[in-house]
């Protein structure tokens, strides 16, 4: 997530909660599923106990209803005229003084029986009701450094080595190894790391449903469409070593060197009611439910991916960019696109030209042990030397060849136009913006997120010269279960800094101390996020309460105020990696800017998307503004700082 957070250890990301299609733009068409669904819940119930956090945490509270108005008040500011926000303010005097009062006893009388009010709300209203596709709407790309892979015939060996890094990483997170994350003196919440493995989520129309299965031994892999489960210990119960894993693979990659043009792991990649219904055709088969059952309750996936048109004569911007999008996609049907299982939590993803990365569902956590992940098994393999001793009776991997009928083939061929489409609309641009980096930042005293944020905040309005509703997220991990609330990043105060800087009759001094304020703004909302003190998550949580008790939703939720600043055409996230991995996504809107940075201390790595078919988006301008406006801001202090000497 944040620096100016100072949460030690890494940034904390939650990629694609998505207000805007989860919550403000409620289907018509179906509404907000609430019916009871004892299976799911009592799933989750489970799921959720598996894995409890050592430290006593406090409950999420429930912000006061006076403050939260007070403050959505001054965040929808930039949005509106004067007389829209005069008939906003009336709309808040009449929530507050009437349905809003009754809501707010309501949601505090459910968050006194429950230690998160929020979590089962969010875990469903977020992920599990969400229903357009995991790739590029809701499941982010991560990429690790070009290289990492550095020729074909290393390919196996690297993704054996991930797999054994990863098996350490999960025998400490067990263990309670790893040192207690911490935000200054306050403990984080741990039990996100503990739900990354042997999780699944599983297509049901309306509503998914997550499975967990932490002490699961096998994965499933995945080549030329074909899956493949892979136990990692033997019938002797002794994990296969380095060697022996890469066996395994060979022999995966032996039996299935012909592409199957019937895999069904493009399905995965499909709208969520699709791929429900075909996966009520691929489970009428006994045999399919064996191989399901094996796919559900795998630790991770592993996608050894096939060439996808590297050119090694191209830049590291292109190469970041081509891998990023595989790993978010995978370049469509007819590159990798179906040679993976989007509902893992965790894929990863080993390619034969230097890729290297993974893709991650955002059901059960968010970015933090990802991150974490990710660093552990960067410095694992650069320092592993296996000298594990063998297991004495490897299993033979077994193919899961999942039986496509007639009735099941159509929806096949559907899910690869659809994943096509779908890959070919995103415009993802990777880079490194080289100038400085958060070293440069502090030596101004000033927060490297906030910084930054401010940087994309003057980026958009140089471009569409108007303010742009803007989210980033920020961790609530201080409380039991918790996950995210909203950073409205856009302020009066970084729109005041915006005009500034284009305004020539501004001085530098001027234009520094607009900065300043607006870094200052962004850094005090950030606080109250993470204190569970937002705008976004409180509102939700007072309209959820009054469709569960079946009263009426205010006009405040259908108000132009709340429609403008949901519209989150700028989706940002930071997070950070001590090497040069980074992730990347696509935007939140259609035309929307995706935004994710990896800030590093002389360099800042960017992963920043558009869609084509939107007419007032251009992704590459959007670059060119952006590292305008850094330079810009840069050069403010530069040329305008008096010498020391």
């Amino acid at each position: 997530m944040l620096c100016s957070a100072k949460v030690q250890r890494t940034s904390e990301l939650d990629r694609k909660e998505n207000m805007l299609r989860m919550v403000q733009n409620v289907r018509a068409t179906r509404g907000f599923y609430l019916e009871p669904y004892v299976t799911s819940l009592q799933a989750y119930a489970n799921y959720t106990n598996a894995s409890k956090s050592p430290v006593n945490l406090p409950k999420l509270p429930v912000p006061k209803l006076k403050d939260t108005l007070e403050r959505y008040l001054v965040s929808v500011k930039p949005f509106l005229n004067l007389k829209q926000y005069n008939k906003t303010t009336l709309l808040v005097k009449d929530f507050e003084q009437g349905l809003g009062s009754q809501l707010q006893a309501l949601l505090e009388k459910r968050a006194a029986e429950r230690d998160n009010w929020l979590e089962e709300w969010w875990l469903a209203a977020a992920y599990l009701e969400y229903r357009d596709p995991l790739p590029v709407y809701s499941s982010p790309g991560l990429l690790l450094p070009y290289g990492s892979v550095k020729k074909a015939s290393q390919q196996l060996e690297f993704a054996a080595k991930v797999l054994l890094g990863t098996l350490e990483y999960k025998a400490k997170i067990n263990s309670n190894q790893f040192p207690q994350d911490m935000m200054g003196k306050n403990p984080l919440d741990m039990d996100q790391y503990k739900k990354i493995f042997g999780t699944c989520r599983i297509p049901f129309e309306k509503r998914d449903k997550l499975v967990y299965h932490s002490n699961s031994r096998h994965i499933i892999v995945l080549h030329n469409n074909h899956i493949f489960r892979v136990d990692l210990w033997g019938e002797d119960n002794v994990q296969l070593n380095e060697k022996q894993i890469i066996e395994q693979l060979i022999f995966v990659m032996d039996n299935s060197q012909l592409h199957n043009e019937y895999g069904v792991g493009i399905l995965t990649s499909e709208h969520r009611d699709n791929w429900a219904k075909s996966y009520q055709i691929i489970m009428k088969d006994s045999t399919n439910q064996e191989h399901m059952k094996d796919i559900h309750e795998s630790l991770v996936a592993l996608c050894l991916d096939a060439p996808c048109g590297y050119l090694a004569s191209e830049t590291d911007d292109y190469l970041r960019s081509r891998g990023g999008a595989q790993t978010i996609h995978g370049g469509g049907s007819q590159s990798n696109g179906g040679n993976r299982w989007f509902d893992k939590t965790i894929q990863f993803i080993v390619g034969a030209e230097g890729l290297a990365g993974m893709c991650y569902e955002h059901s059960p956590a968010d970015g933090q042990p990802i991150a974490f992940l990710t660093d552990f098994l960067v410095d694992y393999i650069n320092k592993h030397q296996d000298t594990s001793p063998p297991s004495k009776s490897p299993i033979k991997p077994k193919y899961l060849a999942i039986k496509v009928t007639s009735e099941l083939e159509p929806f096949i061929r559907e899910a690869e136009q659809n994943l096509n489409t779908l890959a070919n609309n995103l415009f993802l641009h990777c880079f490194k913006f080289t100038k400085y980096g958060k070293k440069f930042i502090k030596s101004q005293k000033l927060s490297p997120d906030s910084y930054i944020q401010m940087a994309v905040q003057y980026a958009f309005y140089r471009l569409h010269r108007e303010p742009g509703a803007h989210y980033e997220s920020a961790s609530t991990r201080m409380y039991k279960g918790g996950r995210t609330e909203t950073i409205r990043s856009c302020s009066t105060e970084s729109v005041a800094f915006a005009r500034s800087m284009l305004d020539s009759s501004k001085t530098a001094k001027e234009r520094i101390d607009a900065l300043k304020t607006a870094v200052s703004g962004h850094k005090n909302y950030t606080i109250q996020a993470l204190q569970g003190k937002g705008v976004d998550r409180h509102l939700l949580g007072l309209k959820l309460i009054a469709l569960e008790n079946g009263l009426e939703i205010h006009d405040l939720y259908k108000d132009i105020s709340y429609k403008k600043s949901t519209h989150m055409r700028i989706s940002t996230s930071q997070v950070a990696f001590k090497s040069e991995a980074f992730m990347c996504y696509g935007p939140l809107v259609n035309d929307g800017y995706a935004t994710c940075y990896n800030p590093r201390n002389d360099n800042i790595i960017f992963g920043i998307s558009t869609f084509k078919d939107d007419p007032d988006t251009a992704l590459f301008g959007y670059k060119e503004a952006l590292e305008k406006s850094l330079e810009d801001m840069q050069n403010l202090f530069v040329q305008n700082t008096p010498s020391k000497l």
